[in-house]
C-alpha cells in the first residue's frame, strides 16, 4: 500500500501552562476514543504532532481512501470531534497567514534526499 504524506503547521498560545495542558491532552490514552476513531476511519495510517517552542507540525501518512474534504465533512458531523476542536482552540493559534477559521496549514515540501543525485 502506497501512503501519501501530508505535513501541516499550527501555533500554540505562548503560555507554558497552556502548552503543558495541550501536551497532556495528547498523551497516550488522553485523546477521546471518538477522535482517534475519526482519524483511523479517514484512512490516516500514521499521525504525529511535533513541537518546537509554540510551533506545531503535524505529519500524516494517509492511504488511498483519504479525502481531506470527506474528513472535514465527517468532523463537522461529529459532536465528539467538534467538542475536541473547541477544546483544542483554547490552546491553538492560527498562523499569521491563515484564513479566518483556518487551523492547520498545509506545508510544501522543498527537499527530498531520495530525489537527489
Amino acid at each position: 500500500m502506497k501512503l501519501v504524506r501530508h505535513c501541516l503547521a499550527l501555533d500554540l498560545a505562548d503560555d507554558p501552562a497552556l502548552i503543558a495542558r495541550y501536551e497532556a491532552w495528547h498523551a497516550p490514552g488522553a485523546v477521546p476514543a471518538a477522535v482517534i476513531r475519526s482519524i483511523r476511519d479517514a484512512d490516516i495510517q500514521t499521525l504525529e504532532i511535533w513541537r518546537v517552542e509554540t510551533r506545531l507540525f503535524m505529519i500524516m501518512d494517509v492511504g488511498a481512501d483519504f479525502s481531506p474534504e470527506a474528513k472535514a465533512a465527517a468532523d463537522m458531523a461529529s459532536e465528539d470531534v467538534q467538542a475536541w476542536e473547541r477544546l483544542m482552540w483554547e490552546f491553538q493559534r492560527p498562523l499569521p497567514s491563515a484564513a479566518p477559521g483556518e487551523k492547520w496549514i498545509p506545508m510544501r515540501r522543498i527537499f527530498a534526499l531520495n530525489e537527489q543525485p
